[in-house]
């Protein structure tokens, strides 16, 4: 019996091991020679009139300027002249369509005077290069759309939903590193849900090797199918250190489908200002819970036409829980320009239902002026309130302030840099409009705020504070 069990053991072990080889030799080929006809290299062309240093072709002050910059011109002459000069620049994309649709990054092919598409030399393919004219761009989430002429269908591949991807997925990106033709790496999902520099990011976090040339390459699952676009990388040398994001197939779609409709993004836009809701403002607004977008002020547009006011918070969005405020820029951006939605939030102590028909936000951008600068400015009467020293409105301060005729509030004046008021960011200059979300335009209605506040056992007040126009919530405990 004993032997028959020893037997056994060493058959399972056996068999143990051969599993474990056959998974270790498993390859990705297959894989890869599926997909790898859809992927192509993108060579852009741009004048550049006078320059004499090396340029690269992220546009100054772009959003991934700090993370990613593809090659520097290899053709500029050492002589120093000022003379016109061809910058030429390397990226990837791949084919979406079977009649030639390309997506790529929108900072690949930024400015250039001439893109030319590189296919891979598979079987069927046809000319090696091929012209491409841009459709649209969208910089927000940096994705471009190309599309070039071909003599007979193209091999293209498809995108995934992003949004199943796990943290451990086995995923391939494929592009032109370096400059070094087409390649190859894999590697997981390292995170998701990344957070960059937009309002838009949604970045899925990769080991798999993104060098300057991957952007614009896709990231695929092991289905063959676009869960990615490799767009930058984080890295302290312009190398591959493991660190790399692709912007997540989920945003891309919508944002390609846009750009092949209309050449131009549409995004819905609800017309208020919001910031996030903390645990002290929370406890001060009576909420159970800190979550959702507080708004901070509404000016002319969608939501002040349907009533939603400053100091609302919304708590759900067309029928989906508003987590935070980047949640819900998302989540409006991609709801259809002109739709009727109903907003949830919470005012007065309860809940109550908007309904909001959304604009569009590029028009809104387009429309919008710049913020007034604001100076810092003395005032005559003064009280030294949690932390400040604040004074009411007066004329002369509403002209030194740069402030609208009809504008009220006080005046903070000067902040004790060890009080919690400086911590969160108060300054000279600031306009207290609302304490408890009510108006105040005294030192005797703060005061009368915090009484009541004091009165319904909370902790802390909520301030509504301007500077320059710009407004945001600070709650500040009545303790101090």
């Amino acid at each position: 019996m004993r032997l028959m069990w020893l037997v056994l053991v060493g058959m399972m072990l056996v068999l143990a091991q051969t599993v474990s080889a056959q998974a270790r030799s498993e390859s990705l080929a297959p894989l890869a020679e599926q997909i790898s006809p859809a992927v192509v290299n993108i060579t852009t062309s741009t004048l550049i009139e006078g320059q004499t240093g090396p340029q690269g072709i992220v546009p100054e002050g772009s959003p991934f300027e700090d993370f990613f910059r593809d090659f520097q011109d290899r053709d500029r002459g050492g002589d120093g002249d000022n003379r016109p000069r061809r910058s030429n620049a390397l990226g990837s994309g791949f084919v979406i369509s079977e009649d030639g649709y390309i997506v790529t990054n929108n900072h690949v092919i930024a400015e250039a005077d001439e893109i030319l598409v590189e296919f891979f030399p598979g079987d069927g393919q046809p000319a090696k290069e091929l012209p491409a004219k841009v459709i649209g761009t969208d910089e927000k989430t940096d994705i471009a759309l190309l599309k070039v002429e071909a003599t007979g269908p193209l091999k293209y591949v498809q995108f995934g939903d992003s949004d199943i991807a796990r943290v451990g997925d086995w995923v391939i990106a494929m592009g032109n590193p370096l400059g070094q033709g087409f390649s190859v790496s894999a590697g997981i999902v390292s995170a998701r849900n990344r957070a960059l520099s937009g309002s838009y990011d949604d970045y899925i976090q990769t080991d798999a090797a993104i060098n300057r040339g991957n952007s614009g390459g896709p990231l695929f699952n092991m289905n063959g199918e676009v869960i990615g676009v490799n767009t930058a990388i984080l890295s302290p040398n312009g190398g591959s250190i493991g660190i790399g994001f692709s912007m997540a197939s989920n945003v891309v779609v919508k944002v390609v489908d846009q750009l092949r409709e209309f050449g131009e993004t549409r995004r819905g836009w609800l017309g208020v200002r919001i910031q996030d809701v903390t645990e002290d403002m929370a406890e001060a607004m009576g909420l159970e819970k800190p979550g959702g977008a507080l708004i901070s002020d509404v000016p002319d547009g969608p939501a002040k036409d349907a009533g939603l006011l400053a100091g609302d918070v919304i708590l759900s969005f067309d029928g989906v829980e508003v987590e935070d405020t980047r949640g819900l820029v998302r989540q409006v951006g991609e709801t259809t320009v002109g739709k009727s939605v109903r907003v949830v939030v919470h005012r007065d102590g309860g809940t109550q239902t908007v309904l909001v028909t959304l604009g569009r936000r590029e028009d809104a951008e387009r429309a919008e002026q710049s913020d007034e600068e604001t100076s810092e400015a003395p005032a005559d009467e003064n009280a030294d309130i949690l932390g400040l020293t604040i004074s009411p409105l007066t004329d002369t301060l509403r002209t030194d302030l740069g402030l609208e005729e009809d504008a009220d509030g006080l005046v903070v004046t000067e902040v004790d840099e060890s009080s919690e008021a400086f911590s969160k960011g108060l300054r000279a200059g600031d306009l207290i409009t609302e304490a408890g979300q009510q108006k105040v335009t005294s030192i005797e209605d703060l005061e009368a705020r915090m009484e009541e506040a004091h009165e319904a056992g909370r902790k802390s007040l909520l301030l509504l504070v301007r500077r320059g126009g710009d407004p945001r919530f600070v709650a500040l405990t009545l303790d101090e």
